[in-house]
């Protein structure tokens, strides 16, 4: 593990954002498993030039490209990123919104509202979904040609889908003992994740207060609630008609929408029930068809657990290992690199293999503080990745890892000797 002094930290700084062959490079190069948003609408005129950028020189696994210190003066620390097209959005335990323009990162805006932190962020057809710790979902609109290129449209439930249900008995549910009735459609706590299912139509949304509830993107109305978990919901995926969700329960779960129009969501499987473990993040990965539907899963125990799916409601265990010191507070995937982040102030940089597991490429510092959220994507005009890491520390720093480095890669992980292989089906 490589921690950087303070003199190669500003000699980092220095160093152009972006490695690439030419002196201009599209936003189309890049490519993301978070968010399937497009800046084609956005217009390259408005942007301004960039400069030069270099590829790098050296061959080890990671390169630091940048530090953004405070990069929310005044919000605290940097709660989540997420890619929306050509920018880096970033959140802080504020109420504000920064977005990063790419290639070189230079602040484009600043946007936000609401009372309390911001959670969560993703992107998707032209739209920036925000989750907030006030309980609400906002909804911004995202275009190049007004002054105000994040704009608020909406905030979840909309005023004309809570004056739909507010005069019914039958919207009302107890959310917990001793507190008032809300209406289904209302999260009764702090919204800690958000996943957007394009080919479905629908944001998730998931919450301390233990429920998952689907949004139809078409006009944002409330479709469901899901009583997922027994405590707090800490993060959701979806992928191909599922929808994973991560629990301080200690449980990973699947979930499947029936094939009939109207049909609610039903549990598929338990990947996987361990008691006294936060499952804190959960990514999916489908990249390469030889590879199939991967999801990994990352818990409080600092261990990092993956599954193959084969169809249906059948996954094998693929992974289960001590991927860092103390509690993975974050995953990611972008293409076949799977990067974690950790309250022990390191990054984890991963490798998936054929069956699935995950080599180690190697693990690097330098933030001063725990690793909340981390974000990558894919440059395939410079043959690497771009990861975004954003901490305690108010810090959003930048890492460069070309593909196919072998670095310090060692054998896949596959510690699993003290779990079985398999799923606990509904």
């Amino acid at each position: 593990m490589a921690i950087m002094p303070p003199d190669q930290e500003r000699a980092a700084m220095s160093v152009p954002l972006l490695p690439r062959r030419h002196d201009s490079l599209s936003s189309s190069s890049f490519s993301s498993t978070s968010s399937s948003f497009s800046a084609s609408s956005f217009s390259p005129a408005d942007a301004a030039p960039a400069p030069m950028m270099p590829m790098p020189r050296d061959a080890s696994p990671c390169k630091a490209l940048a530090v953004f210190r405070d990069a929310h003066p005044g919000g605290g620390s940097v709660s989540c990123l997420s890619l929306c097209g050509e920018f880096l959005l970033s959140a802080s335990t504020g109420a504000d919104i920064v977005a990063w323009q790419q290639p070189d990162l230079r602040l484009f805006a600043r946007f936000g509202g609401g009372e309390g932190s911001v959670k969560a962020l993703a992107a998707a057809g032209g739209r920036v979904f925000s989750a907030h710790q006030d309980g609400r979902v906002r909804v911004w609109r995202v275009s190049r040609r007004s002054e105000n290129a994040f704009k608020l449209v909406a905030a979840l439930p909309t005023t004309r889908d809570y004056l739909g249900r507010v005069f019914r008995q039958a919207s009302y549910v107890q959310t917990r003992r001793g507190a008032r009735r809300r209406l289904w459609i209302e999260h009764a706590d702090s919204i800690s994740c958000l996943a957007v299912a394009v080919q479905d139509g629908v944001v998730y949304s998931g919450s301390w207060d233990r429920t998952l509830k689907v949004w139809r993107m078409s006009d944002l109305k409330c479709l469901e609630s899901v009583r997922a978990h027994d405590d707090a919901i800490n993060a959701v995926a979806a992928d191909c008609g599922v929808v994973y969700s991560a629990s301080a329960d200690g449980r990973v779960k699947a979930w499947e929408k029936g094939k009939v129009a109207g049909s609610t969501h039903s549990l598929l499987a338990v990947l996987v029930a361990r008691d006294g473990v936060s499952w804190n993040a959960v990514a999916v990965s489908a990249d390469g068809a030889a590879a199939g539907r991967l999801v990994y899963a990352a818990g409080s125990d600092g261990h990092v657990l993956g599954w193959d799916r084969h169809g249906g409601a059948r996954w094998t265990l693929a992974c289960d290992f001590k991927a860092h010191a103390m509690a993975v507070l974050c995953l990611c995937v972008a293409g076949d690199l799977v990067c974690t982040g950790s309250a022990d102030k390191t990054i984890g940089l991963w490798r998936r293999q054929p069956d699935g597991g995950l080599a180690k490429v190697g693990a690097f510092g330098g933030h001063e503080g725990p690793v909340k959220c981390i974000q990558a994507s894919v440059c395939r005009a410079s043959n690497g990745c771009m990861v975004y890491s954003g901490g305690f520390d108010r810090s959003i720093r930048v890492w460069w890892v070309p593909n196919g480095s072998n670095g310090d890669e060692r054998r896949p992980e596959t510690d699993t000797k003290d779990h079985k292989p398999c799923v606990f089906l509904r």
